[in-house]
């Protein structure tokens, strides 16, 4: 006990001593240490609230879409494990109890059932089951936890605790609100939602809210899923080529019926792909863009990019702007010939525009902003893209106003062809709709066949009849005027032309008639509507009747005829090739001097007297003139209004200059005598002729134009009124004081109920009348004997069916 009471006094004393020193220790020593300790408390705490803060920062944005947050680590903490100890019966050793059932250690809890916890992405073509329902295709969100901002559950996740009904209908518009979210629809609206997605997400008339509600799920796995650089940004930016995949495919279904997810969709596509775009896509082929209401971004860029650098917009990326710029107007052949429509703006951009469109660097800067259509994803902020410098040229207005000036040019084109195919489509490869289509257009077998004729051509020339041009081209089918005017275009647009010219008026030429067709110089037209040719082409004509009097002409006369032709150097080298292709028509087609009669009416008398004196010039050129030659000039003389005794003198004048070696001709022929002063017609005096008076400028423009004539009526019914002596039937419907050509046009009009313009042109041309002064006159006869026209309308023309049906049968 003793010791125990003295060891108990040692303590105390050691006490009182320890009391004694500290109080001993200086004041000013106590305030310093309790400054350090406060301070080192201080430090201890910022530096456990910095660690949890630095534990919880969110990742980086991506480099192109500052804004853009990854998925943050929202799940919430499992609760701290408590131990409680608990007496058992004596003797025994207490056992620990855990409070936490996910961390036993001597019990294990039942594993939580597939999709319940941390939301997990399942990939494409990876399955997964929900209510007993098989997904099959994967990216979707599956889970009980996946957080926003505002600690609402993300609107993709779809989370198996959620109830199921029994049935729903995915095409009910009555299940989905604005802005849906998985675990706030009905249950009725998660059964269709998941029927939708187990129907592999294709069905187009399911309600658009159910695939808003799958965008979801790819927009965060786009925007925040890839926006980082750890392992689960590089898995997210790894999906992305299925993702655009996916994207397309939803696009092609839902697109058109939502203008609101083809925007969407179409945005989020453009992020997806903008990794991938380098600093010259306008150097690259074009990706396939789906349809939008707005210029795609890619497309926005590249302009940029080609402002950047200078350098002209490739024709493929001004096609590209044109078709998906709303600024830009397109009619329907853009759309209807839409293949041709791009062959030919192609060649015109570059020709009309010197190469290409050369954009200056604007002051307004590209970007792209971000518009998510998920509500979740709208809490993370602005999301944008910008790129540096690069401008956005498609707010200027002068750029799309050039590209309009071409599109207008090849619409205008193509209209011929765009109505035939509205008229025709089954029609689009036939030779009457590929003769509206310039040569370069056509496909290919038929541009081998119309090559096959250009090599027959060969720079030359070649007389064939016109079915055997058709055939050529691979149609047996009688060529209306429409398809041969259509065939003579085509071929001028390949520097070749052909005689009849039907471009210019000619009248369209029977199958079994001959046409000519010829080469025309590179870089030359082959129209003949100018003055000085048509001056040149009368004259051809006149010369040719005369030099074909006797039946044939003479290798002399048309060497002559040839030489003067190259000797006329006012004419064109394409003039000049036309006028040796129109003289071999004419050839095959002897011109009738009474349909030039009214062609040479206009000319003033010095330029008919220098035509008739060179007709005779002509008509020497063999050597002598024949009798029949004598008459055809006296005819020559009396058409141009020159006194027809002058023959003679003129003949013996022109005999006075030798062109050719003269041949023995019978007493018959006129024997040449010498004169004091003949004519020669040299090339300065034949252009001359086109400035006589006023008079023949108006007579050029209208000289060789005959109204075209697309069917012919039978040769009974034909009446022929160029010859006197042929006999005309009685006045139709009492029709009194018409002529023999009116009356032959009554008879025609009284065959058919209704004409066309165009028909009846083609008629009275026949008969060398103007139709609408025939037409003034045969109803004046019909006002005076029926007090009532014949014809009523303009286009189409109709006959007055009472008049009509007053006429003997």
């Amino acid at each position: 006990m003793a010791k125990k009471s003295g060891g108990g006094g040692i303590g105390l004393i050691l006490l009182i001593g320890a009391i004694a020193l500290l109080a001993s220790i200086p004041k000013v020593v106590w305030i310093t240490l309790a400054v350090v300790a406060a301070i080192g408390a201080a430090v201890y705490i910022f530096s456990q609230n910095k660690s949890k803060n630095k534990k919880e920062k969110p990742w980086n944005s991506a480099p192109l879409l500052s804004g853009v947050l990854p998925q943050a680590s929202l799940a919430a903490e499992s609760p701290k494990t408590a131990l409680a100890e608990r007496e058992v019966s004596e003797g025994q050793e207490p056992v620990s109890v855990y409070r936490d059932a996910l961390a036993p250690r001597s019990h294990k809890v039942p594993t939580p059932p597939v999709g319940y916890g941390v939301a997990t992405w399942i990939p494409r073509g990876q399955p997964v089951t929900i209510a007993d329902t098989a997904i099959p295709g994967g990216l979707v969100y599956v889970g009980t936890t996946l957080r926003t901002p505002s600690g609402r559950p993300d609107p993709a996740l779809l989370d198996p605790s959620k109830k199921v009904a029994a049935r729903g209908e995915y095409a009910d518009r009555h299940f989905m609100n604005y802005w849906p979210s998985y675990s706030d629809i009905s249950p009725e609206a998660r059964r269709a939602y998941l029927q939708w997605l187990a129907g592999g997400r294709q069905d187009p008339t399911a309600d658009i809210g159910y695939v808003f509600l799958f965008f979801y799920g790819l927009e965060r796995r786009v925007i925040l899923d890839g926006s980082g650089k750890g392992e689960e940004a590089k898995a997210a930016q790894a999906d992305r080529p299925a993702i655009a995949q996916e994207l397309r495919r939803l696009l092609g279904i839902y697109g058109s019926q939502s203008g609101s997810f083809q925007r969407y969709a179409t945005d989020l596509l453009t992020v997806v792909e903008l990794n991938t775009y380098s600093d010259k896509l306008y150097a690259q082929p074009l990706p396939d863009f789906p349809d939008s209401y707005e210029l795609p971004l890619y497309l926005r860029l590249a302009l940029g990019q080609c402002a950047m650098d200078g350098v002209p917009v490739p024709a493929p990326l001004a096609l590209a702007w044109v078709r998906r710029d709303p600024n830009i107007y397109k009619r329907t052949p853009a759309t209807r010939c839409a293949d041709q429509f791009e062959k030919l703006f192609h060649e015109r951009y570059v020709a009309l525009l010197n190469g290409g469109l050369v954009l200056s660097k604007n002051k307004t800067k590209l970007k792209f902003l971000y518009r998510a259509a998920s509500a979740a994803l709208a809490e993370y902020g602005e999301i944008k893209a910008t790129f540096g410098d690069t401008p956005d040229v498609t707010v200027l207005t002068g750029p799309v106003n050039k590209l309009q000036e071409v599109v207008d040019v090849v619409t205008s084109e193509l209209d011929a062809y765009s109505r035939f195919l509205g008229r025709s489509p089954e029609a689009a490869e036939s030779l009457e709709g590929l003769l509206l289509l310039p040569a370069n257009l056509w496909p290919a077998d038929a541009r081998r066949k119309l090559d096959a004729l250009l090599a027959r051509i060969a720079g030359g020339m070649v007389t064939m009849q016109l079915q055997e041009v058709a055939a050529c081209l691979g149609t047996a089918q009688r060529l209306e005027r429409a398809t041969v005017t259509g065939l003579a275009r085509a071929l001028g647009g390949l520097q070749v032309g052909m005689e009849p010219d039907v471009l210019n008026g000619a009248r369209t030429p029977k199958p079994e008639e001959t046409v000519v067709l010829f080469s025309v110089p590179q870089g030359e037209s082959a129209s003949c509507s100018s003055a000085p040719y048509q001056s040149a082409a009368l004259t051809v004509q006149l010369a040719l009747a005369v030099a074909l009097a006797d039946g044939e002409l003479g290798a002399e006369e048309f060497r002559h005829l040839r030489q003067n032709i190259e000797g006329w150097t006012h004419l064109t080298a394409a003039h000049q090739q036309r006028l040796r292709a129109h003289m071999r028509y004419l050839m095959a087609v002897p011109p009738s001097l009474t349909a030039l009669k009214k062609k040479l009416e206009p000319l003033a008398a010095p330029a008919k007297e220098a035509i008739a004196k060179f007709m005779v010039t002509v008509a020497q050129a063999d050597g002598a003139v024949s009798p029949a030659e004598i008459k055809m000039l006296e005819k020559v003389y009396k058409v141009l209004g020159v006194d027809p005794q002058k023959v003679f003198g003129d003949v013996h004048a022109a005999a006075a200059t030798p062109i050719g070696t003269p041949s023995a001709q019978t007493a018959s022929s006129v024997a040449p005598k010498p004169a004091t002063a003949g004519f020669q017609l040299d090339a300065a005096r034949i252009a001359a002729l086109q400035h006589d008076t006023d008079k023949v400028s108006a007579l050029l423009s209208n000289i060789f134009t005959e109204e075209p004539e697309e069917a012919q009526p039978p040769a009974s019914a034909v009446v022929a009124v160029s010859e006197p002596e042929v006999h005309l039937p009685d006045a139709p419907l009492g029709l009194q004081g018409l002529d023999a050509a009116h009356t032959a046009f009554v008879h025609q009009l009284l065959s058919r109920p209704q004409w066309t313009r165009e028909e009846l042109l083609d008629l009275a041309s026949d008969l060398d009348l103007m139709l609408d002064g025939a037409l003034e006159r045969v109803n004046e006869a019909a006002f005076d004997a029926h007090d009532g026209p014949l014809t009523e309308g303009d286009d189409p023309i109709t006959i007055n069916r009472d008049l009509l049906e007053s006429q003997p049968t």
